[in-house]
């Protein structure tokens, strides 16, 4: 081995821990089928010593088969040792997965943290707070102060409306023979017009309209 060489990632060794555990257990098992056959062999030979009645070769014969069979045996508490060993193998790596996953959570964290002035943070909140209640203030008056100027606008055409309906009663057009007349928030109703309807004439109908 080169003292060159880069060491393999822990996934790397797992993968090379997975080629090994495979190749050992097909090798078990290989090893488990030439047992079974000798084991086959060694039953047939052992009926045949005694169809024979050779006493000492089925001794012999019985006590080979009593060992395979051991054997035999023995490759399945090993295969399931190697399997065992695959499966702590995988567990190891799936921890050291979720180490470094925590780690790197862990670094994150501590970027922020350091990135993080709490109590900028809170002063900027406060501030915020502040010039939204400053802003809902200014919004309000606002609002008020339209409200106020609508209403009296309101009120200067109903006034207007009032005015035109008594003109309107009294005879006086609008339209034509009152452009140069003063205005209403000017003048008076009674006051000269250019119209050939005299003061007179004005004030004995609003009499008679009171008189109604």
């Amino acid at each position: 081995m080169s003292l060159f060489s880069k060491k393999p990632t822990a996934k790397e060794q797992m993968r090379q821990t997975d080629r090994v555990i495979r190749k050992t257990q097909r090798d078990l098992e290989h090893e488990r089928h030439d047992l079974e056959r000798q084991e086959k062999k060694l039953e047939m030979e052992i009926k045949q010593a005694a169809k024979q009645g050779n006493k000492e070769a089925l001794t012999i014969l019985a006590k080979q088969l009593v060992n395979l069979r051991k054997q035999k045996t023995k490759t399945y508490a090993v295969g399931s040792k190697v399997q065992s060993i695959g499966t702590q193998g995988k567990l190891m790596h799936s921890n050291m997965k979720m180490a470094d996953a925590m780690a790197t959570t862990t670094k994150s964290m501590a970027s922020m943290n350091k990135v993080m002035d709490p109590q900028k943070i809170a002063a900027t909140m406060g501030e915020f707070e502040r010039q939204s209640a400053r802003m809902d203030m200014t919004e309000e008056m606002i609002n008020d102060t339209l409200d106020d100027i609508l209403d009296e606008s309101g009120d200067e055409e109903e006034q207007d409306a009032v005015v035109s309906q008594v003109l309107d009663e009294i005879g006086i057009e609008i339209s034509g023979k009152m452009l140069d007349a003063p205005s209403a928030h000017k003048g008076a109703l009674g006051s000269k017009s250019k119209t050939d309807v005299s003061d007179d004439d004005i004030e004995r109908q609003l009499a008679q309209l009171k008189a109604l």
